[in-house]
């Protein structure tokens, strides 16, 4: 199991997203010539890697473990499923904080690959490519966005062909903003107008180019869905392709800000291990919504692993 694995029809194939909240796994199978692949698993384990990184620059060591206790289930699963080939990357913590080497040679004796810290630029491309997947749009030129526990990546590029025009990854996430901003529970009205004050700031560099649809990805975003939409249990198939008008995504940004964290814990559609950190990531959503003068927010429920599944193939 490698990345340089020859690949062929009926192959196994796995890429790993780890990220400041969460550690993302996808195991797919590969189809014949021009077939698309075909999902197996899907995984996500909040982790939490980057606590405290905003402040510390550090990956801390109870971090650390919830991560490696996460790539253990994650090796076992991979090896049961005969994966050929596995790609594994690091995003925003592992870019920011000291400690991500040694974090990266205890993660390789685990999964036989080690992970490779993507930059922004590359982060945010796989996210384009991978957040389109499966979607059957109609537009043409298109904004996709991921917010990350650390960063958010804002991307605009066409859909036929895939191809990106512009694309950054900001200082700005769901954990980085609530470490930053809010001490009080429910959060105050200081603290949020902070948070957006943050939000608008950062993203006002990005400016606003016109697209004919707007796609959310990751676990902020198919949260904010499936709590829209009272989608519990989860189910991915259901939220991946959903559109959300742009009232549905303030209107749930409103409930999250007048909630405290354990009323959030009992919200249909949310892991309770995201409620912490969720009001903060609905705000980055609806401003980056507002940013673009959408109507409308189409929910993606993959991201990076997936567009690090579909460059195996042209590898």
């Amino acid at each position: 199991m490698g990345r340089g694995a020859q690949l062929s029809a009926g192959d196994r194939v796995a890429a790993i997203d780890i990220g400041t909240n969460s550690v993302l796994l996808t195991i797919a199978a590969v189809g014949g010539a021009g077939a698309p692949l075909s999902p197996l698993a899907e995984r996500a384990i909040i982790t939490r890697l980057g606590e405290g990184v905003d402040k510390t620059r550090r990956l801390a060591d109870a971090a650390v473990a919830r991560t490696l206790d996460a790539l253990t289930e994650y090796a076992t699963e991979i090896r049961a499923a005969g994966v050929t080939r596995l790609e594994v990357v690091g995003t925003s913590a592992m870019r920011d904080a000291a400690g991500g080497g040694a974090f990266a040679d205890r993660a390789a004796e685990l999964l036989g690959t080690r992970p490779r810290v993507v930059s922004g630029d590359e982060e945010a491309r796989l996210t384009f490519a991978g957040g389109l997947s499966g979607l059957a749009l109609e537009a043409k030129r298109v904004l996709v966005f991921d917010i990350g526990g650390g960063s958010t990546e804002l991307i605009i590029g066409t859909t036929e062909p895939i191809s990106v025009d512009r694309a950054v990854s900001l200082d700005i996430g769901s954990v980085r903003l609530t470490e930053r901003h809010v001490r009080s529970d429910p959060p105050t009205s200081a603290e949020l107008a902070a948070v957006d004050a943050d939000i608008d700031g950062t993203i006002a560099s990005f400016g606003a180019d016109a697209v004919d649809a707007v796609v959310g990805v990751a676990g902020t975003v198919t949260s904010i869905a499936a709590i829209a939409r009272r989608v519990d249990p989860y189910d991915a198939s259901v939220i991946h392709g959903m559109r959300l008008s742009a009232e549905e995504v303030d209107d749930t940004a409103d409930l999250l800000d007048r909630l405290s964290v354990a009323e959030r814990t009992r919200l249909p559609g949310l892991s309770p291990k995201r409620a912490d950190v969720i009001c903060a990531g609905a705000h980055i959503c609806r401003g980056v919504v507002r940013l673009a003068g959408a109507k409308e927010l189409v929910v993606s429920d993959r991201g990076v692993r997936w567009g690090l599944l579909q460059a195996m193939l042209s590898t």
